[in-house]
């Protein structure tokens, strides 16, 4: 009797070519990260089964299986409860759209909701942020001698100045990055565009990787990325938590100051903290962050007893890879840079 053939891969090319693409209209950045998800769940369960990754059937991805990747996850790159209810969720989504169109397989979706949410017991109310000094050390930890500190170089230092989430920095293309108008534009979530005001240092390093790693100028090659297979791709969120990791744990041997866990969106929180704390109206900081709801910026305020008694204070030059003017309350009154803090310029 000839054996049914798995539909497991014509489906996922279906869940993300047709179904989040055309018809869920998912963003860009919910695309690529489903898909990070689930390039590490497959590689896992290869692992796991020795078997090849085009041999893999439904029931490969058992709860069992998605529990222990889970797990490892956890371990092996330090996800946070949240980080991981997240990663189970758009797992999840490919099996809730899968049953939907083949209810035979609504087993597989049940199976993994027997997965429990985690819950953060050791969650605080207290916003993570570096101190300048912890930050300064972090920035410093690239070599600029090297071509590849070139890049991370870059990439720490426009993350820090633009207080672009990791997948806005990812999404950037070479021409999003405009050297004479002094901006550049990120894409944010629900695809909303904002461009943000960048230093005259941060031009300074962009020019000396541009130099590098894109000679040809070609605007619509990803600003940072990887080579496959000869082509350029857009580089992967889990290369970007390795080298910021690694520099983290470099600038801790320098800093004590620097916490144990240095991750992408610590140095955007840290941006807008020692922003806020320099003076920055919280609307107009919720602007430059790209939040949809100006309340989520409030965080900032209720931060702790601390920041509150040097919010009076201005924040000087975290280090000399920013212009110190972007450290200071140089909004004030100048309406250019509040235009394009509100993305008007």
């Amino acid at each position: 009797m000839k054996k049914i053939k798995d539909n497991l891969f014509s489906h996922l090319r279906e869940f993300f070519t047709i179904f989040l693409t055309k018809q869920a209209q998912r963003s860009p950045h919910t695309i690529l990260a489903t898909k990070q998800v689930w390039n590490m769940l497959l590689s896992f369960v290869c692992d796991a089964t020795g078997k090849r990754v085009e041999s893999l059937t439904f029931a490969d991805l058992s709860r069992e299986n998605v529990i222990n990747f889970l797990d490892k996850m956890q371990q092996t790159k330090g996800w946070t409860p949240s980080t991981r209810n997240h990663r189970l969720a758009r797992i999840r989504a490919f099996f809730r759209y899968v049953a939907s169109i083949e209810p035979t397989l609504v087993f597989y979706l049940e199976d993994l909701r027997g997965i429990p949410m985690q819950k953060d017991v050791n969650k605080s109310f207290m916003l993570e942020y570096m101190s300048k000094d912890a930050i300064t050390t972090v920035l410093r930890q690239p070599d600029p001698s090297k071509k590849m500190g070139i890049r991370d170089l870059f990439f720490l230092v426009l993350m820090y100045d633009s207080a672009a989430r990791d997948c806005e920095m990812l999404s950037m293309r070479f021409c999003d990055f405009d050297p004479v108008g002094k901006v550049v534009y990120l894409l944010g979530k629900g695809n909303k565009p904002r461009s943000v005001p960048i230093s005259d240092d941060t031009i300074q390093h962009f020019h000396i990787y541009a130099k590098i790693f894109h000679p040809q100028k070609d605007g619509f090659v990803p600003m940072f990325y990887t080579i496959r297979h000869g082509n350029k791709g857009q580089m992967s969120d889990d290369n970007v938590a390795r080298f910021v990791s690694k520099y983290g744990n470099s600038a801790k041997t320098e800093c004590l100051e620097v916490p144990d866990r240095v991750h992408p969106h610590l140095i955007r929180k840290t941006r807008a903290m020692l922003l806020y704390q320099a003076g920055m109206p919280l609307e107009l900081l919720a602007q430059f962050l790209g939040h949809n709801d100006p309340t989520t910026t409030l965080i900032y305020a209720r931060a702790d007893k601390e920041m509150k008694r040097k919010a009076i204070e201005n924040a000087s030059a975290v280090t000399g890879s920013v212009s110190p003017e972007v450290e200071k309350a140089t909004w004030v009154g100048n309406e250019v840079m509040i235009s394009r803090l509100l993305g008007l310029g």
